[in-house]
């Protein structure tokens, strides 16, 4: 597993961990995990999320030599 592919795995895990953390603290609503405030501690978290998964998804194919 390369290095690269390792560090965004990391990186995911994190972000679900403080997610979850959260989210058991003070909950968090769907309209704020869809739409948050600017100034919300989960805004741009599902965009980055979502950016990091599919790159864990590319470097997989790459690795096995697949196709999305």
């Amino acid at each position: 597993m390369s290095e690269d592919k390792q560090e965004k795995i990391k990186k995911l895990l994190e972000m679900q961990k403080k997610f979850i953390a959260l989210d058991r603290e003070q909950g968090v609503e769907a309209s704020e995990y869809f739409a948050p405030d600017d100034d919300s501690e989960i805004a741009g978290f599902r965009e980055e999320y979502r950016d990091l998964a599919m790159d864990i998804v590319d470097l997989a194919h790459n690795e096995k030599g697949s196709k999305k």
